[in-house]
């Protein structure tokens, strides 16, 4: 039975793995079409430097993305903070509305926050996807921070107020410190969302201002390009160094905490 589900579990990450797998080798593959057998070369990262609207469109893409996590990662820590330390009236429905955010098909969101933010007066561009991903990615951090939130002992922070400080010199001492794997985690997962949006990011472009994935999907309805593998596999590579050194902060925090 063990070997069974050895075998199983190993089918799904194949099954998960596999594209990615053959995505990052057709970035090195020299033929344009995938032709076989497979010939190394970089020609294609090359392309991809002179290949200046999928540049822009990246960059685009992670300033959005960046700016989305510091935004998304600090109100939706302030209120996790509110939801968990805090009792008022109406705090469980806030609890039950944060979810159908996460839930909602985006293309339901992408069509509301468009028709909004045009009746608003908002109207589309950077701004109005900023907003868009910040809105997507706070239920995310309320979620993650508020799980590292209910690990985190009240009672130290308030033995630190006991001893002279300030409720606010408390959490900056005591608490964040304790919290601060989880906010990294939440800003990860904001960064994630907000890099890997593609329905907002269409919904509220301008012409002429574009996404990295609203880009990839312009370029393959016109013919696909191994340009494309190269910017894929790059952001791949940089999303796992970010993983890895999440973990090994991780990992430092939990020594530091039992020490």
């Amino acid at each position: 039975m063990t070997h069974v589900a050895r075998a199983f579990l190993l089918g799904v990450l194949l099954f998960l793995y596999a594209p990615i797998i053959v995505m990052v080798a057709m970035a090195f593959n020299a033929s344009p079409l995938y032709a076989m057998p497979f010939e190394f070369s970089t020609r294609w990262f090359g392309a991809l430097a002179g290949d200046a609207v999928l540049i822009d469109s990246t960059r685009n893409s992670l300033v959005i993305a960046v700016l989305t996590a510091v935004i998304a990662t600090i109100l939706g820590t302030a209120a996790s903070l509110a939801l968990e330390r805090k009792r008022f009236m109406g705090r469980a429905i806030l609890r039950i509305l944060l979810l159908p955010p996460i839930a909602i098909p985006w293309i339901i969101s992408g069509t509301a926050m468009l028709l909004f933010f045009f009746w608003t007066g908002i109207g589309r561009g950077f701004h109005a996807m900023l907003i868009g991903h910040v809105a997507l990615a706070i239920p995310y951090v309320v979620l993650v921070v508020g799980t590292g939130l209910k690990n985190v002992r009240v009672d130290l922070e308030e033995a630190a107020q006991s001893l002279g400080s300030t409720p606010l010199h408390a959490f900056f001492a005591v608490t964040l410190p304790l919290l601060a794997p989880s906010i990294a985690a939440a800003a990860l997962f904001a960064f994630a969302v907000s890099l890997d949006q593609f329905v907002i990011s269409y919904f509220l472009a301008t012409p002429g201002y574009s996404t990295l994935p609203v880009q990839i999907y312009t370029a393959i309805r016109k013919g696909f390009t191994p340009e494309i593998n190269a910017i894929s596999a790059l952001l791949l590579g940089f999303s796992m160094l970010a993983i890895l050194a999440f973990v090994c902060l991780s990992k430092a925090g939990g020594t530091l905490e039992r020490r």
